[in-house]
């Protein structure tokens, strides 16, 4: 029997390393994996939901409904959707991602987000990742909102543009503050850099992030897209915080 090199080098890592499920220290059988009853635990976001930001709604209504919020104020974005309830159990799994660079998750978050956002993934055009400010990145190393949005353009088989937005304003961090006070510290944060414009005019560009807590930075984003001539702009995450005292709340 012959092995492919990649095999062997895999194998071989997997034997020093074993895979660990995502949630916990338990030994899984391959990268990426939860045990079943983790697994049952976790909050996966379907319909019925506003069709604008995708907060879930407790009862079903009608298609194509939208929530208080998106009634009294549309956002820039056209639809958001999200793959996970952000609770104390996803949280586990961004925070790996965001904190500890814990990369082994990507391809089932790419399979999730994908299956969350299909209507929105059928109609973009490229997928654009919200961007660090330089100095933040340059001390973090990474984003995790690039790896989740190149492991959804391989999943969806759909182009990505790491490069369409910059950060120019390097604000506070968004944790802890109002959504007032997270509109006021992302307003003006995002740009379309002069020779990333021709790739975003005219098309269907999705946001990617890991989570929509109140929306501010990926309206943010929406709003510099659009500025610099994008046709349409929706956003997909991996997880949506819906707070208890949301007027829909889920059941």
């Amino acid at each position: 029997m012959l092995w492919h090199p990649k095999a062997l080098v895999s194998g071989a890592v997997d034997w020093i390393w074993p895979p660990r499920s995502l949630l916990s220290s338990a030994l899984v059988d391959r990268p990426g994996v939860i045990e079943g009853p983790l697994w049952a635990r976790l909050r996966f976001l379907d319909a019925p939901r506003c069709f604008c930001c995708g907060l879930p709604f407790e009862t079903p209504e009608a298609e194509g409904a939208r929530c208080p919020t998106c009634l009294a104020e549309a956002p820039d974005f056209s639809r958001a959707r999200a793959a996970l309830l952000y609770d104390d159990l996803s949280r586990t799994l961004v925070l790996d991602l965001k904190r500890a660079g814990r990369r082994d998750g990507l391809k089932a978050f790419a399979a999730w987000m994908a299956r969350a956002g299909a209507e929105v993934l059928r109609e973009t055009d490229v997928l654009v990742p919200t961007p660090l400010h330089w100095s933040k990145l340059a001390q973090r190393r990474f984003n995790q909102a690039a790896w989740l949005a190149q492991a959804l353009a391989a999943q969806a088989q759909k182009p990505c543009d790491l490069f369409a937005l910059e950060r120019r304003r390097r604000r506070k961090s968004q944790e802890g503050l109002s959504a007032a006070l997270r509109r006021r510290n992302v307003a003006g944060a995002f740009v379309v850099g002069t020779g990333a414009s021709a790739r975003i005019k005219g098309r269907a560009v999705t946001v990617i992030d890991d989570v929509f807590t109140t929306g501010a930075t990926v309206q943010a984003c929406a709003r510099a897209l659009l500025r610099a001539g994008a046709a349409r702009v929706d956003v997909i995450t991996l997880a949506r915080v819906v707070r208890p005292n949301s007027l829909s709340p889920i059941a």
